[in-house]
C-alpha cells in the first residue's frame, strides 16, 4: 500500500523560505512522478511542482524562480524548497504521485498535507 508523508511547512514571514519533504512508502519499483500540489479551504487544488522519474520539472507560472523540487537522496523522497515566500502561496500543500501525458503532469494520489501560512 502507497503511502506519501510529509514533512516541514509552517508559518514564515513574506520573504522567507520553508522546505517542504515527502517519502513515498510501499513503492515497489523505482520513483515515480511526484510533486506537490495545494488547496485552500473552498478552492479546488491546484499542481504546484512535479519531478518525473526522467528528471523533467514542472512549475506553476506564479511558483517558477521561487520554488525548486528536487530529489533526495532517501528513496523515493522529494522536496520542495520555497523561496521569497508571499502571503498568497498560503495553503495546504500535499505530495502527490502524477502522471504526466504530453509534458502536463497530472496529480493522482495524495498525502495528509502540511500547512504553509505566509504572513505579510
Amino acid at each position: 500500500q502507497v503511502k506519501l508523508v510529509e514533512s516541514g511547512g509552517g508559518s514564515v514571514q513574506a520573504g522567507g523560505s520553508l522546505r517542504l519533504s515527502c517519502v513515498a512508502s510501499g513503492y515497489r519499483y523505482s520513483r515515480p512522478c511526484m510533486g506537490w500540489i495545494r488547496q485552500l479551504p473552498g478552492k479546488e487544488r491546484e499542481g504546484v511542482a512535479s519531478l518525473d522519474s526522467d528528471g523533467s520539472t514542472y512549475y506553476k507560472d506564479s511558483v517558477k524562480g521561487r520554488f525548486t523540487i528536487s530529489e533526495d537522496n532517501v528513496k523515493n523522497s522529494i522536496s520542495l524548497q520555497m523561496d521569497d515566500l508571499k502571503p498568497e502561496d498560503t495553503a495546504m500543500y500535499s505530495c502527490s504521485l502524477c502522471t504526466v501525458i504530453s509534458g502536463t503532469p497530472h496529480f493522482n494520489f495524495f498525502g495528509q498535507g502540511t500547512q504553509v501560512t505566509v504572513t505579510a
